[in-house]
């Protein structure tokens, strides 16, 4: 008999049970999209539906994933509805872009996240932990509750900045994460004229007020590029081989154009950093709902730190600490949804002989969130465990039911740049101190550009070694 306690099941919407009406619809998906998806979103491989006359697949089959975003990918674009939502945002960033635009700027920047050069970072990843960590000292004194998601976002924010421009971004750090949060609260939810999919030049009226926090962002680019270049014109001796150096050196006919780099720098700065922080910030949450794992990964922590080993070696010597982020990843997905549309007619073939016609022009939607909680490829998909990710068990996964960083030639760059980093501030933070509940923590996942909790996720931190 099976006596051990049931795992933690963390806050997320109860698939419907009945069909939504057109404005309960509408209603939903301006609220929180991931209120949305009704049961046979988590329990069949794929269900194909229509909603203003727009026809939808949505796919939860890791073979008919394959297919789409590995073996015909070629044949699917960014959908129409997720273009109108990020281009006013991220444009010709590598987010955004399609075609020979994203082709030159991935091959542009692809040298500097490959799983040897991300390494690289390891090092400067564990000193800005480390002195972010310094801002939890009261809590030796005594405990104090902060805000873990915003705190998450300065974190990764500071990381960001030391790694890939050497701390020389236009902008003062410290209360990064409020103008992030305007920035994705204004403009990174779906607007009723995208539902409709009218032209760009139709007005939001719920993105209005986003304007002038999207203006501020371009001007810390602009600031950032401006004060590069004067660096590269008089001390180009002493200028940082980092990542914006290397944007600028391929301005031109046969790189990036001038507007191409400031939106990938955009990207970056604006978005580059939020997924992980997101994840970190509901993976302290879920940890600390599990005490067991929790005292798992402080003993793997402790071990690791007491051994001295170098911080580049510690992705791999904390299996704990990396299968709880990546569990953290799994149910709360910080790209919830990945859109495309088919260019023409296809068609696909399960193993079993089933046939899944593929309409020209219909909407597929491959979604983490569903994928993540499906009934057919997890066990007790709603509850945290760890576990699952562990080197023992991690091999069972699909590679295609496990998309955090989605699949194909659009896999997210900086997927080992986000791990590495994860683990190393987790480990930071968990050596010296404890992040419990408070009666006010009660977060609810809403999706706009990641999976944020709503209102923030106060926590108490402690002290846990002297």
């Amino acid at each position: 008999m099976d006596t051990r306690p049931e795992p933690f099941e963390p806050p997320a919407p109860v698939p419907r049970t009945r069909i939504p009406s057109r404005l309960e619809i509408i209603r939903t998906v301006l609220r929180n999209p991931l209120e949305l998806w009704g049961e046979p979103s988590y329990t069949l491989p794929w269900i194909e539906t229509k909603f203003m006359n727009q026809r939808n697949l949505i796919v939860n089959d890791p073979g008919l994933i394959r297919y789409i975003l590995v073996e015909n990918a070629a044949n699917y674009e960014m959908s129409k509805v997720r273009r109108l939502i990020l281009r006013p945002i991220l444009r010709d960033g590598l987010l955004t872009a399609e075609g020979e635009v994203w082709r030159r700027s991935r091959k542009a920047m692809a040298p500097v996240f490959t799983p040897r050069h991300a390494k690289g970072f390891a090092g400067q990843m564990l000193s800005v932990s480390e002195a972010f960590a310094e801002r939890y000292e009261p809590a030796v004194s005594e405990p104090f509750v902060t805000n873990i998601a915003a705190d998450m976002t300065e974190l990764t924010f500071e990381i960001l900045t030391e790694t890939l421009f050497s701390g020389e971004i236009a902008v003062e750090k410290r209360g990064f994460a409020a103008r992030t949060e305007e920035l994705l609260q204004r403009m990174g939810r779906v607007d009723p004229m995208d539902m409709l999919t009218a032209p760009e030049w139709v007005p939001r009226l719920t993105r209005i007020g986003g304007r002038k926090v999207l203006s501020r962002f371009r001007g810390i680019v602009a600031a950032t590029m401006a004060e590069r270049r004067r660096r590269i014109a008089e001390q180009p001796e002493d200028v940082p081989n980092d990542f914006l150096t290397m944007l600028l050196q391929i301005e031109g006919p046969e790189g990036l154009s001038t507007s191409e780099i400031e939106d990938n720098i955009l990207t970056f700065i604006g978005a580059g950093h939020e997924t992980t922080a997101r994840a970190l910030a509901w993976c302290l949450y879920c940890v600390a709902n599990t005490p067991a794992y929790r005292e798992a990964m402080e003993r793997e922590i402790d071990e690791t730190m007491a051994s001295g080993a170098d911080s580049v070696d510690w992705l791999g010597r904390m299996p704990h600490v990396l299968a709880a982020f990546e569990e953290a990843l799994r149910l709360y997905p910080p790209a919830p949804s990945i859109n495309r549309a088919a260019i023409e007619e296809d068609e696909w073939t399960s193993p079993e002989g089933k046939r899944v016609p593929i309409r020209k022009g219909i909407s597929v939607l491959i979604m983490p969130w569903t994928l993540h909680r499906h009934v057919l490829y997890w066990q007790k998909p709603r509850a945290f465990m760890p576990e699952r990710f562990l080197p023992e068990n991690r091999e069972k996964i699909n590679r295609f039911q496990y998309l955090p960083f989605g699949a194909g030639p659009r896999v997210c760059i900086g997927a080992t740049f986000a791990l590495q980093e994860a683990v190393i501030a987790l480990a930071v933070l968990m050596h010296r101190f404890r992040f419990d509940l408070t009666d006010e923590t009660h977060p609810w996942p809403v999706q706009r550009l990641t999976t944020q909790p709503k209102g923030g996720l106060p926590m108490r931190v402690s002290a846990r070694l002297e």
